[in-house]
């Protein structure tokens, strides 16, 4: 059993992350951030859930970059290729779903 205090997490850098738990090869992940990620394609699924902060969320659906502000409660799902970059606004602490060895 574990109980964690998201709000009380943060890193020495950018996207420092502390492991939840593994469940049959899904990671769940809490990540402290404020600085961007870099632009990437997961080889599997990503639920990304804003705990703490804004998100600045980019994507590119059908060649196009799209953007949309992630708030606290907000859930980004990222399916099987899709390409995208979270840029905080200001610290962020984010809980990030998905397969072990993910990028």
């Amino acid at each position: 059993m574990k109980i964690i205090r998201s709000k009380s997490f943060t890193g020495e850098r950018a996207w420092a992350a502390l492991d939840i738990a593994n469940m049959n090869g899904i990671t769940t992940r809490l990540h402290w951030t404020d600085q961007p990620y870099k632009w990437h394609t997961n080889d599997g699924e990503e639920v990304f859930v804003v705990l703490d902060g804004q998100v600045q969320m980019r994507y590119r659906d059908l060649g196009v970059e799209r953007e949309v502000l992630l708030e606290v409660g907000d859930i980004f799902y990222a399916s099987v290729g899709t390409e995208h970059v979270a840029h905080p606004v200001g610290a962020a602490r984010i809980l990030v779903v998905e397969s072990e060895g993910s990028v």
